[in-house]
């Protein structure tokens, strides 16, 4: 890393005391009466304690299955890992003076929120409860963080206090919906967060100098969109968040003015978790890809200042601080960035006899069921690995039960999916009934014109030693046959969060190569085109080229389907008057075995034609 000026502080004062919560007489209340809210003694920003050196990107990425916290100086110094661990850190957050970071981890085995000391790489955990505690945000005068918290079967906003823990966790929403994501307002008297008690994710305003439900103000109000990750600048001016629009409208990232809060947040580019830079002047964002993720940056103005570079694994978090760190850096954090994750997992190839122009065989997958349960040699370990690490993450088997792997190419898939990747052996669909069991759920997550999904497998134990709770309204794929015009064009509708922990099957599958399949362009009226359960390992081939490694070219030119009965019977043609068969001569009453037809008995018989010869003699007339 390259040098920086740093001042290192002699001793950190104690945190500021002015802010007592107002109307709080009893102490560590849980669910008070009447909302409470931080007295604004003292909002000024203090001095801060390290001087300040560069804009610095702090993420959370997942590699391996877990989410570690990364530094990154765009262009020149590159991600570099400065927590490791079998757990995940994720939601980072600067505090005002650049000290610290407060971040969430399960680390404890519950998610719990943890301080990180920027200058001496020491960690400090601040809540210990078996519920989930994630995403804080600072107070500017250094005494509070607001956070979002697992409560009475729903997300929701809470305050801790840094300068009197005692007093515990203080619920700033109690609302059946998702509150979460909250952001405090640099003036100290309001904090901005997402909820969907409007029916979808919406960015809310809380006014803490009001004590009652009037304190909260929906400042996006845009139906048919999802909007999530809202951020404040340093000046407390503007406020940016992502939107995803399932309407005409541009999804990606918004800017609202404060002082015109009755105009329209306005577009500035694509993107999602947007997060300012300390002059307040641009943002930085992340771009969504189907099975990828890229870090740019633009000015209010739309201009792209960042050229999109891709991230190794998922963003659990994004901010863009002005820091300064010493040198050299803690050793916890060089500890952290010399960690060589581990492989996933790596091909065991079947010793088997040779096979005609090196095609590849099928394996079978032990212990699944399925029509035929078999995958490609090359990717059968990457699914028992992701399978095993389901079970360790879900406390279930949820990969045991396939709705398909491999499909042989004499047998037909639903209409649209002739060259789907299960006839490669290199995808497998999970068992979408579980859906209407309540073990699944999808999020709806629209990347340019291409619909993808997001999958949630439950977590069999409940108690918060497993999974993490959904925070965006999932997707209701069975609304479209609930009589109502707008959500049968829709294919469907927002429905409620549902309640909770759920683990994220998709970024975990992911994570061991599988990559998630974009829906058919018509799946809004075709539930089966949803194609929300199929996860496939493509490696770099195209489907022709995976199927090469199977059948001979000769099998993928003239491929023998089998069609579909139509469900509308062909046309009946409507019988001629064709005459029927002549009369059949029946045989004689002869002992012998020789048929003889009988004598005409309707014309008769010329004069000149002799009678028959086998037949027994008849009276013939006489000519004399």
């Amino acid at each position: 890393m390259p040098n920086r000026p740093a001042v290192l502080p002699a001793l950190l004062g104690l945190l500021l005391i002015g802010s007592l919560l107002a109307g709080c007489a009893a102490p560590s209340p849980t669910h008070p009466s009447e909302p409470v809210t931080p007295t604004a003694a003292d909002t000024s920003t203090p001095e801060p304690v390290a001087a300040l050196a560069r804009d610095l990107v702090v993420l959370s990425i997942e590699e391996n299955g877990y989410a570690h916290l990364f530094l990154n100086i765009p262009g020149e110094v590159e991600l570099t890992r400065i927590t490791a661990g079998d757990w995940n850190d994720i939601t980072p957050a600067v505090s005002p003076d650049g000290s610290r970071i407060a971040f969430a981890s399960n680390r404890g085995g519950f998610y719990d929120l943890y301080l990180l000391d920027l200058q001496s790489g020491g960690i400090q955990r601040l809540t210990e409860t078996e519920q989930f505690d994630s995403s804080p945000t600072w107070s500017p005068d250094l005494a509070w963080i607001a956070y979002t918290t697992y409560a009475d079967g729903s997300l929701e906003v809470a305050l801790y206090s840094l300068a009197d823990p005692e007093q515990g966790q203080i619920l700033l929403t109690e609302n059946a919906a998702s509150d979460h994501s909250p952001a405090w307002a640099p003036n100290g008297r309001q904090i901005v967060f997402v909820s969907d008690r409007s029916g979808d994710s919406e960015i809310w305003l809380a006014d803490l100098d009001i004590n009652d439900d009037t304190r909260f103000r929906n400042l996006s109000n845009s139906p048919q969109s999802a909007e999530t990750h809202p951020a404040w600048d340093a000046q407390g001016k503007r406020l940016v968040w992502a939107s995803d629009s399932l309407d005409l409208g541009y999804s990606g990232i918004y800017v609202w003015e404060v002082d015109q809060p009755s105009r329209p947040a306005q577009w500035i580019g694509d993107g999602d978790w947007p997060a300012w830079n300390a002059q307040g002047n641009q943002v930085i964002a992340l771009l969504d890809g189907p099975n990828q993720q890229y870090l740019t940056a633009y000015t209010l103005d739309g201009r792209l200042l960042l050229a999109p570079f891709s991230l190794p694994g998922r963003a659990r978090g994004l901010i863009w601080p002005n820091l300064s760190l010493p040198e050299p850096l803690p050793d916890s954090f060089t500890q952290a960035a010399a960690v060589t994750p581990a492989g996933m997992w790596s091909p065991v190839l079947t010793p088997v006899s040779p096979i005609p122009n090196q095609r590849w065989y099928m394996v079978d997958l032990p212990g699944v069921q399925a029509p035929y349960p078999q995958l490609h040699d090359l990717v059968d370990e990457a699914f028992t690995a992701l399978r095993e690490r389901a079970i360790q993450a879900t406390g279930w088997d949820a990969l045991g039960s396939l709705e398909n792997a491999f499909v042989p190419i004499t047998t037909s898939l639903d209409p649209g999916y002739n060259e789907d990747w299960l006839y490669t052996g290199r995808a497998f669909a999970i068992n979408s009934l579980m859906i209407n069991a309540g073990w699944m759920a999808v999020v709806r997550e629209q990347i340019g014109t291409e619909t993808y999904w997001r999958l949630y497998l439950r977590a069999q134990r409940q108690d918060g030693s497993l999974g993490e709770p959904i925070q965006n309204p999932p997707w209701d794929l069975n609304a479209r046959y609930e009589l109502d015009p707008r959500s049968y064009e829709a294919g469907g509708r927002y429905a409620p969060v549902p309640s909770g922990y759920w683990v994220d099957v998709t970024s975990l599958a992911q994570a061991y190569g599988w990559q998630r399949l974009p829906a058919l362009p018509n799946w809004q009226n075709y539930f089966a085109g949803a194609r929300f359960t199929e996860f496939a390992m493509p490696s770099g081939l195209d489907w022709y080229a995976a199927m090469l490694e199977l059948y001979p070219a000769e099998v993928l030119a003239t491929p023998t389907r089998v069609l579909p009965p139509t469900a509308t019977p062909s046309r009946t043609p409507v019988p001629t008057s064709t005459p029927g068969p002549s009369r059949t001569p029946r045989p004689t009453g002869s002992p012998t075995n020789t048929r003889t037809p009988r004598p005409p008995t309707v014309t008769p018989t010329p004069s000149n034609t002799p009678p028959p010869s086998v037949t027994p003699p008849t009276v013939v007339p006489t000519f004399e």
